[in-house]
């Protein structure tokens, strides 16, 4: 999906995340001490906020400037406007700067793998020394093993391949599968995701 598609998904009215910070986000990260964070395909910004709520100062890019003008609403009503710093950009082409973040996050980025690629490379450049690199997204094997996600198997990836992607660029803390129990009106589904948790030492 280009920009034009994310922009009319995310212009329903309220959220079409929850407000909530991701799950593993949050437990990767909460032992941290806060710093600079750079969130990469942030949209609506809920995980940017939850690290702003605890003390980081996050720049937040995504390509929608539909959902970065949503995010701007959730930092204000949160009382965290002054500690997100909000960018439009296409992660494709947008270059953050070299070891300049204590912690680098993408979320749920889904994208066909000749692009995402490329884009793991530039932000495990990001890392500032002693900093943390953190992927989370939906893992190849729920396409057929686990609930939700894409439907298309261009986008999806897993663990392995992020870290082949890295090359060796950051030491490895955790790489793998984790699942996550998604409520619906049948019960407790479970989603596969991938997670990769990296340090620059």
């Amino acid at each position: 999906m280009e920009r034009e598609d994310w922009n009319q998904r995310y212009a329903a009215e309220g959220l079409i995340w929850t407000a909530r910070a991701n799950r593993f986000l949050v437990a990767e990260t909460e032992g941290l001490s806060p710093g600079r964070a750079l969130d990469l395909a942030a949209g609506e910004a809920r995980n940017a906020v939850w690290l702003a709520e605890r003390g980081w100062s996050v720049r937040a890019v995504d390509f929608s400037d539909v959902a970065i003008t949503k995010a701007r609403q959730l930092a204000a009503r949160r009382n965290v406007a002054d500690r997100v710093e909000f960018q439009i950009a296409d992660l494709r082409e947008y270059e953050p700067e070299v070891e300049a973040y204590d912690l680098v996050a993408l979320v749920y980025l889904q994208i066909p793998w000749a692009d995402l690629a490329p884009i793991l490379v530039r932000a495990a450049r990001a890392v500032a020394p002693g900093g943390t690199f953190l992927l989370v997204g939906h893992d190849s094997t729920n396409l057929a093993g686990g609930y939700g996600g894409p439907r298309s198997a261009d986008v999806l990836y897993t663990a392995e391949q992020v870290v082949g992607a890295l090359a060796g660029a950051l030491a490895i803390v955790k790489a793998g599968t984790v699942e996550r129990p998604v409520e619906t009106e049948e019960g407790t589904r479970v989603a596969i995701d991938c997670i990769v948790r990296a340090r620059r030492a």
